[in-house]
């Protein structure tokens, strides 16, 4: 059976309260609270999420998803299809025609060129593309006209909603962006800080972890959007911080990522300013395993890379033992209550993609100590930790500071310690930590540590380009920028051959299963990644801005040119 766009859903187009719009800029000033600083306005320099959401009032994709998860138009004028002719019959290009007359802030026409050229941008090998994952297959992109973009890839692509869709693959203008190609991509701060765009707002001053100060875009495709004249979007503090600062001081309107406890939910509602959104989507709390050493001992350049194997956690029975020791109900009940669910599963949703992997769900901290000593690692002196051959079985666990993460850190430490293992904690400023900055030594991707612990999910409903961030070619480097998806240095041919294949499977079914068996790959099989938490995003909006509508499935802010004042 042919494969039809139902596979991501049916495109749709929303309306929100017609008549709140009256005319662009009425509404006066909007505020945006993310307890993680912005550190770049282009998604392509960071994985994190902050950045890439933020990013996402600016730069927009030629398509994104909706809060259902079906593809919708940005800059095009419909989906393309097999039936309207723009998914080519043998699945190995796909067509998208832009809306004639956009133009970038500048005043500047939109074309085919500038989608070239992002591709190029972040498909050159040299520039580091934290997003590379959603080029995978891609033989060559080329505009037909002024308002074509053709993509053709090197086999069937039955999902090729990959590049250009979604806030992660944001539309370039090769204007502002040529010349910072390959390894100049990083250097180009003023672009990178006030990139040109096609969304609601431009960037009228960025101040690096702190502030991005915005205005409505006055060549927004829409005369009657955005609502707010301008937008703030304030960095830094911690989720706590940021949730009472719409639900009790009114301060802000909207704040991210609200990941505090269900009891301090219940207390800020209690003000009466705000109220919490919330949903289940692709989000997943959980530790990555490094498997290469992150020792300062070792030169730099050198550190954290596959020339050197970690020395303890190469082997499989120390990170089965490691996940063996965690009761994740616990982490669930003291974390997120209602709002999160305990996993096994990288890709927890949707239900179709979602392995039937449960064995990690029960704590068993006599086979965590059993494992521990069939590897060789025995507590020879009697002070409570193992070594082995004069090594202690010590390690380094980082996550950005965050209460609960703190606390999961804490507790997760002491089932570590009652199976013999070291456990130093570090936490680092999240606007750091997901930071894309090459010179931090205190980004996730850098990953300077033994075990790191953080949350990510991917754009749309169909996993492939989630799952391709773990093939070899991935892992971050010094010569890609310390940019990358695959964090853990994880890598098998065999994972990236069933990548291959998951890439040009076409039925949702069969495509399922391949997209389960990666995903044990990852964790029940090799157990490189060991998740903890399902986790459902949470947010705080104040009762005063309408046209909120929260989506896991795309940036937060996806439809910020929706947003209006309530008066």
């Amino acid at each position: 059976m042919k494969l039809r766009t139902a596979l991501l859903g049916a495109a749709a187009t929303l309306a929100f309260a017609p008549a709140a719009f009256a005319e662009r800029g009425t509404d006066g000033d909007v505020k945006i609270l993310y307890s993680q600083a912005v550190s770049t306005m282009n998604a392509y320099l960071s994985s994190g999420t902050k950045d890439v959401e933020v990013g996402s009032l600016v730069l927009e994709p030629l398509a994104g998803f909706n809060e259902k998860g079906e593809v919708i138009p940005r800059l095009v004028t419909e989906i393309p299809s097999l039936e309207n002719g723009g998914i080519a019959e043998d699945l190995k290009s796909i067509t998208w025609k832009l809306t004639p007359g956009l133009k970038w802030s500048d005043g500047t026409p939109v074309t085919a060129h500038d989608a070239v050229f992002t591709a190029q941008y972040c498909m050159d090998p040299a520039g580091g593309c934290a997003q590379l994952a959603r080029y995978e297959g891609i033989e060559k992109v080329e505009a037909l006209d002024d308002l074509t973009v053709k993509i053709s890839y090197t086999e069937p692509k039955p999902n090729p909603f990959t590049a250009f869709v979604g806030a992660t693959s944001p539309i370039l203008q090769k204007a502002q962006f040529e010349k910072c190609l390959g390894a100049a991509a990083s250097t180009c701060t003023d672009a990178n800080f006030k990139p040109i765009g096609t969304g609601p707002f431009r960037v009228v001053e960025f101040r690096t972890n702190d502030t991005v100060q915005l205005e409505a875009n006055p060549e927004y495709r829409d005369p009657a959007k955005p609502a707010f004249a301008t937008a703030l979007v304030k960095g830094g503090g911690d989720a706590t911080s940021a949730a009472r600062a719409v639900m009790e001081t009114g301060e802000f309107d909207y704040a991210w990522n609200t990941q505090i406890s269900p009891e301090v939910q219940e207390q800020m509602l209690a003000g009466g300013k705000g109220q919490f959104v919330s949903g289940f989507g692709t989000l997943v709390e959980r530790i990555e395993m490094n498997m290469t050493d992150p020792s300062p001992d070792l030169p730099e350049g050198e550190r954290a890379t596959a020339k050197h194997p970690h020395p303890i956690l190469s082997d499989i029975r120390v990170r089965t033992a490691l996940s063996k020791a965690i009761d994740r109900e616990i982490l669930v009940e003291i974390g997120y209550g209602a709002a999160g669910r305990a996993t096994c599963n990288l890709v927890p949703a949707p239900e179709i993609f979602a392995s039937d992997n449960t064995g990690c769900l029960t704590q068993d901290v006599e086979g965590a100590k059993a494992l521990l000593e069939e590897a060789g690692w025995t507590d020879s002196d009697g002070d409570g930790i193992r070594d082995k051959d004069g090594k202690k079985l010590s390690l380094l666990y980082q996550t950005s500071v965050n209460a609960i993460r703190q606390d999961f850190q804490a507790i997760i430490k002491q089932w570590w310690n009652d199976i013999g293992v070291e456990v130093e904690l570090k936490s680092v400023d999240g606007s750091v930590f997901f930071g894309g900055d090459a010179g931090s030594p205190d980004t996730f991707q850098k990953f300077y540590a033994d075990v790191e612990m953080y949350a990510n999910n991917f754009d749309g409903t169909d996993p492939e380009p989630y799952l391709a961030q773990y093939t070899c070619d991935k892992a971050p480097t010094p010569e890609s920028q310390w940019q990358g998806e695959n964090v853990n240095r994880f890598c098998d041919p065999e994972y990236d051959k069933l990548l291959a294949e998951l890439v040009r499977t076409r039925g949702i079914e069969e495509r399922a299963v391949i997209a389960k068996k990666l995903n044990d790959m990852l964790t029940k099989d090799s157990m490189v990644v060991v998740p903890l938490v399902d986790r459902g995003r949470l947010s705080a909006h104040s009762n005063t801005l309408g046209g909120v509508v929260l989506n896991t499935w795309d940036s937060e802010l996806w439809n910020a040119s929706d947003w209006y004042r309530i008066k």
